[in-house]
């Protein structure tokens, strides 16, 4: 029988898939290749792209590091943000405090400036861009 589901998955298709292995572990955090997030606010910070989508959406998902004493920009969210802490401590401008294993949906119209005392390494996915509220 022509066109079969068996005739279909016969032949792979070709795909990009990233892989990134062990992020629940320190070694495995360590081995992401990080580089600086060189925006207003954000001293101290390292970012792992994992992908973007094009506009008007512009979705995107990362890997973001902050140091001991980092924070992030004063910023309003344009569409809904989720944050998984993979180590560390972050602290909202709340008050709140997350850790390992926390997720946090931010709404669509917060803002807040997140940061960490201790160092924290989190997983972001951002459904749309922010604006930044440090050059107004």
């Amino acid at each position: 029988m022509s066109g079969t589901l068996a005739d279909r998955t016969e032949t792979p298709q070709q795909r990009t898939v990233t892989v990134l292995r062990d992020l629940l572990t320190a070694e495995g955090r360590e081995a992401v290749e990080w580089s600086g997030w060189d925006e207003p606010g954000r001293a101290g910070v390292q970012i792992r792209p994992l992908y973007a989508t094009p506009a008007p959406q512009s979705a995107t998902a990362f890997l973001v590091r902050f140091g001991p004493g980092a924070h992030g920009d004063l910023h309003e969210h344009l569409g809904y943000e989720l944050m998984f802490i993979l180590d560390g401590e972050l602290i909202n401008d709340n008050g709140d405090r997350y850790t390992v294993g926390d997720l946090i949906i931010e709404d669509p119209g917060s803002v807040h400036r997140v940061r960490t005392e201790t160092g924290v390494t989190v997983l972001g996915v951002r459904e749309a861009p922010t604006v930044s509220l440090e050059t107004r």
